[in-house]
C-alpha cells in the first residue's frame, strides 16, 4: 500500500477555512444575548442573574467570568471599568459590551439554528419527547 501524502500548504487552508465557520456554543451564546439584552448594565453579576432566570437553574459566576473573559479573548466583546463603589470596598465593576463580530455571530447562529428547527416537524418533536 502506497503512503498517503498531504501538502502541508492544503493542511492549513483547510484548518483556516474550517475556523472561519465557528459557531457559538450554548453558553455562548446565552452570554452574549445576556449582554445584548442588559446593555449599560452588564457586568457578571446581572449577566449570572439573567442566565439564572432564563435557564431556572443556578449559575456559577466564576464559569460566567471565565467565559466573558474567553468571548473577549475572541473579539466578540469588550470589557471597560466603570468608577470604584464603596459598597464593594472601592473595586470597580467591569462592564461588558458586544462587539460587531459578536452580534454578528449571534445573528448567525440564530440563523442556522433558525434553519434547522425548521427541518423538524412537529410530529417528530413530540414522538421524541414522549420516548423519554
Amino acid at each position: 500500500m502506497k503512503p498517503l501524502l498531504i501538502d502541508m500548504r492544503d493542511f492549513f487552508s483547510i484548518i483556516e477555512v474550517m475556523g472561519a465557520r465557528s459557531y457559538l456554543g450554548e453558553f455562548e451564546l446565552m452570554l452574549l444575548l445576556a449582554v445584548i439584552r442588559l446593555g449599560e448594565e452588564a457586568y457578571g453579576v446581572p449577566v449570572a442573574h439573567e442566565l439564572e432566570q432564563y435557564r431556572g437553574r443556578i449559575v456559577s459566576l466564576g464559569s460566567v467570568y471565565a467565559a466573558l473573559e474567553r468571548l473577549e479573548a475572541k473579539g466578540l466583546i469588550t470589557s471597560s471599568l466603570g468608577d470604584p463603589t464603596p459598597e464593594r470596598g472601592g473595586k470597580a465593576k467591569r462592564y461588558f459590551r458586544v462587539t460587531k463580530e459578536g452580534l454578528r455571530q449571534v445573528h448567525e447562529t440564530r440563523r442556522v439554528l433558525t434553519r434547522l428547527w425548521r427541518t423538524i416537524p412537529d410530529f417528530k418533536l413530540e414522538f421524541h419527547l414522549e420516548e423519554r
